[in-house]
């Protein structure tokens, strides 16, 4: 790979635009763009052109098998695998691929998770072809197989999959957007497309100490371990020079994301030792959800040919930052404008200010629905510190445009860049510099200048569940003022007046201060803000009437489908509990038990033998004692746990079971830690049946 050229090498392996506009024909490919900005429905005649055109560039680049590669709920992605070939009666063989087999597939949906939508026996299930995503080719040790990026829905019709309600949800924003344009004048907009940019956060350790840990290999975080002498304190990793080993690693991963069109742009050293981010640039949401999982998979792919292992877990480590991933979310229409600009002139500043105003009233009004989209149970250790956003859902918008939004909402006189009083549609806001505000990295949802940061989800989780809430949120409150405005006599005076009573009305949400400090939970809590503290306690939102209304309203999802969904990630997060637990007892009776008590005899021996020599053993002795403290307490820990988690698992109920796991389990096994960390400190290191913090964090 030392030959890598970037310009020549970007996007070979990638069916995109520029590869469709040079091998289909030129018709083809233009219905094909009509179908892809949703002008017109695809025909089975191009299809099969599409099918034949893309079949033929695989193989020649190497592939013999397709997939429809999908996103069930499980969180990750699948795929079955299919060749080309297609036997002949004399023995030979041709290499075909229909249109019907590009646009549909038929895969087995009985494994996977459909909270109660499928029954078993109930296998039928069937992909559907995402012509707006590209499809691309994946590479590993076996070769080259053709993927293409699909829905994946239910013999009835029910979306078993993150994309499917993402894509319904991009044409909820779309329609309502569209509306509320053209209702102030704008009828050249016909689409308006929300937009991602994702940062991800991971770390990197050294493979031979993985294999060494059950917490890490089995649950992806450390369940016992204390920090080392040094951690973050010294901030000498964040931004600092890259490593030759994680560098060597980067730069393997850019080059396989980059064969792949997916556009890595930013890369560098998070705050925690061992934790790294990557930035890709902006696409559409469902494009940006697709290449956000290719990401994730490509970053364990290149790890284990390095022999790394990369660790997405929102919390790995205790004592030093987590992980998340950063939604960068924006709205632009298909004629160039983002809406979420600040503008130069006064129609763009209006619908700035009105977009803007209809983003802080989805906030604040869906703030529990925004929350359950972002727990899990890795989260639960994440949020809160170490520049994770709390989990109270506040907005920040910056002094500058939140003196605009007061004065405006109170009536006072608002000075535009001309001078004189700020009336929208008349006079233009003051010029924004794209930065119209230092950055707030407590905020769980941050305005950055044209774009919002969404700082709340997890590493390890899609982003098409935030994405699809917020799309849903902010179409539900454009409705309401796209019907105001069509309704009105002067558009430009109801604007005004929605602006003013929506920042008026939702301004609690607010907050541009510190929002780790004691003094802010206290704060929102005077406002009213909720602060939904675990998963257990965030994913009942997911079913609540009013978020089933609007999922309703807008045909993004079914009570049934959001009854499913709660129903899974419910199981999944009593299931992951579960899991800790186990290994937990594990580790704790097979091999911290033994280690100590190994290390115990040998400081009994050398007591006996000083004390035969006489010399003074009262350091060995009071050490003993205080290991045989620890000890009992974390057998008595180890067999509590035990207990619980039998017991959580008989607790009937999905709900019931998760709140058994997080009231009680979750507790035990905080104990058990308790224990077996104090242990760790007091132990021989050779003795120590794991890899430390220092070994895992500091030697890459």
């Amino acid at each position: 790979m030392n030959d890598f050229i970037v310009d020549q090498s970007y996007g070979s392996n990638s069916f995109n635009e520029a590869t469709m506009r040079e091998r289909l024909p030129k018709r083809v490919f233009k219905e094909l763009k009509k179908v892809q900005q949703g002008k017109q429905e695809l025909t089975l005649e191009v299809a099969a052109v599409v099918a034949n055109t893309m079949k033929d560039w695989a193989i020649e680049k190497g592939a013999s098998h397709y997939t429809h590669w999908f996103q069930p709920l499980t969180g990750l992605t699948a795929e079955k695998h299919d060749s080309f070939i297609s036997p002949e009666g004399d023995g030979t063989c041709i290499m075909e691929f229909s249109g019907k087999e590009l646009v549909q597939g038929e895969p087995d949906a009985s494994s996977f998770p459909s909270g109660g939508i499928r029954a078993t026996f109930e296998a039928r299930g069937y992909t559907a072809w995402d012509t707006t995503s590209p499809a691309f080719l994946k590479q590993d040790q076996g070769g080259l197989t053709l993927c293409i990026p699909t829905a994946f829905v239910s013999y009835t019709g029910e979306a078993l999959d993150k994309k499917v309600p993402l894509l319904r949800s991009m044409n909820a924003i779309s329609i309502q957007s569209v509306r509320v344009l053209k209702a102030l004048g704008d009828a050249d907009v016909t689409r308006v497309t929300t937009s991602i940019g994702p940062e991800q956060e991971y770390f990197l350790i050294d493979k031979d100490f993985y294999y060494e840990r059950p917490d890490l290999l089995l649950t992806g975080r450390t369940l016992f371990g204390t920090m080392s002498a040094k951690g973050q304190e010294m901030d000498d990793h964040y931004f600092g020079a890259i490593k030759e080993r994680v560098a060597d690693y980067m730069r393997e991963l850019n080059q396989e994301l980059w064969k792949m069109g997916i556009s890595a742009k930013t890369q560098h050293n998070e705050v925690a030792p061992g934790q790294f981010e990557l930035a890709t640039i902006y696409d559409t949401s469902n494009v940006s959800t697709d290449t956000n999982q290719l990401v994730m998979e490509t970053m364990r792919t290149v790890a284990a040919r390095k022999e790394l292992v990369c660790l997405l877990h929102e919390k790995p480590f205790a004592g030093v930052n987590g992980s998340g991933k950063h939604n960068n979310w924006s709205l632009g229409t298909d004629t160039g404008r983002n809406l979420l600009e600040p503008g130069k002139t006064p129609h763009e500043n209006a619908e700035f200010l009105l977009f803007l105003a209809a983003t802080i009233k989805a906030v604040d009004v869906y703030a529990p629905l925004l929350r359950a989209t972002a727990a899990n149970s890795g989260n639960d250790h994440r949020l809160g510190a170490n520049e994770a956003p709390p989990a109270v859902i506040s907005i920040f918008l910056g002094s500058q445009i939140n003196q605009i939004l007061e004065d405006l909402s109170e009536g006072k006189i608002v000075k535009a860049k001309e001078g004189g009083k700020l009336e929208l549609g008349v006079n233009s806001l003051p010029k924004f510099p794209l930065d119209v505000s230092d950055r707030n990295r407590t905020s769980p949802f941050a305005f950055t200048g044209n774009k919002f940061e969404f700082r709340m989800p997890a590493s390890s989780q899609s982003i098409a569940g935030p994405s699809t809430a917020l799309n849903t949120a902010v179409a539900e409150v454009l409705a309401d003022m796209a019907d105001r405005l069509e309704k009105a006599s002067d558009a430009n005076a109801e604007l005004q007046k929605i602006v003013a009573e929506t920042f008026k009305a939702h301004k609690r949400v607010i907050f541009n201060g510190n929002g780790y400090s004691d003094e802010w939970l206290k704060e929102a809590e005077k406002r009213g803000l909720p602060n939904l503290k675990s998963t257990v306690e965030c994913l009942p939102e997911l079913t609540s009437p009013e978020v089933i209304r609007i999922f309703e309203k807008h045909k993004v999802l079914s009570k049934v489908e959001l009854e499913s969904r709660e129903e899974i990630y419910l199981e999944v997060y009593s299931q992951q509990i579960n899991i800790e637990a186990g290994v937990m007892v594990e580790m704790a009776d097979k091999q911290i038990y033994p280690a100590v008590s190994s290390y115990m005899g040998e400081l009994a021996t050398t007591a006996q033998s000083l004390k035969e020599l006489g010399v003074d053993a009262e350091t060995q002795i009071f050490k003993l004692k205080v290991l045989a403290e620890k000890l009992k307490g974390l057998k008595a820990a180890s067999e509590k746990l035990a207990v619980e988690k039998a017991g959580a698992l008989e607790t009937e109920g999905s709900l019931a079971q998760a709140k058994a796991y997080r009231e009680k389990v979750f507790v035990a096994m905080s104990d058990l830690r308790e224990y077996g960390d104090a242990l760790e400190t007091l132990t021989d290191r050779d003795l120590w049946p794991f890899p430390s913090y220092e070994d895992m964090l500091f030697k890459l």
